[in-house]
């Protein structure tokens, strides 16, 4: 794996979440976005496309989802992404329709790291609810 790789993949493994509500700590999702390809930085018009197209599959699917956020620590980077109830396989074929390193699954409030295109092994984070970040309202981040 390249040195870009790598930081990518200790990134993600940083990751918080903001969301409107808390998640019942029963549910098991996953955490899908369509932002930045392959790690490749996109513009922020470039990636709303992507995340309509997102959200169109997800719709066409049929699962229930729900919009959050994806966030650095310092909040200097920020994903849309959704909360999808799909298991755990299915959720990692969408990631790789989208292009994506690497996708979130939680069960039962444990968060694990899954790889969709990185070579990497999955590993789990800890609590899901120990990272979450309730905000009255999602951020803007089209700008």
């Amino acid at each position: 794996m390249s040195t870009a790789n790598e930081h990518f993949w200790q990134c993600y493994q940083q990751t918080q979440f903001l969301l409107t509500q808390p998640f019942s700590p029963s549910l098991s999702f996953a955490i899908i976005t369509a932002h930045n390809p392959k790690g490749q930085h996109l513009s922020p018009s470039q990636n709303r496309l992507l995340d309509k197209q997102l959200q169109r599959h997800i719709q066409r699917l049929q699962y229930p989802y729900r919009a959050l956020i994806g966030a650095s620590s310092d909040r200097g980077h920020m994903e849309k992404s959704w909360a999808v109830s799909i298991d755990k396989a299915a959720a990692v074929d969408l990631g790789k329709v989208f292009n994506q390193n690497a996708i979130y699954f939680v069960d039962k409030d444990e968060l694990q790291l899954v790889p969709c295109l990185a070579a990497y092994d999955e590993v789990t984070l800890g609590k899901f609810s120990a990272r979450v970040c309730l905000v009255s309202e999602l951020p803007d981040i089209s700008r």
